[in-house]
């Protein structure tokens, strides 16, 4: 996932997204590092996504309800 994150589009249309269209007009550099961080946080988790049979939990167990 190699993708920029610093255009001002890209901010602003994930600002939007996110609802956060007062945040980014009062305090713009701090809504585009928080659009930073979050694309960075996500492609640590790309491994997991990519393949549906990796769950990040351990499987449920079924209990008998008797």
């Amino acid at each position: 996932m190699n993708q920029d994150f610093s255009s001002d589009e890209t901010v602003k249309l994930m600002a939007q997204l996110a609802g956060l269209q007062k945040a980014l007009e009062e305090f713009p550099a701090d809504v585009a590092l928080a659009v930073q961080d979050a694309a960075h946080l996500v492609a640590q988790f790309t491994d997991l996504t990519m393949d549906p049979d990796v769950e990040p939990w351990p499987p449920m167990r079924v209990r008998d309800s008797r």
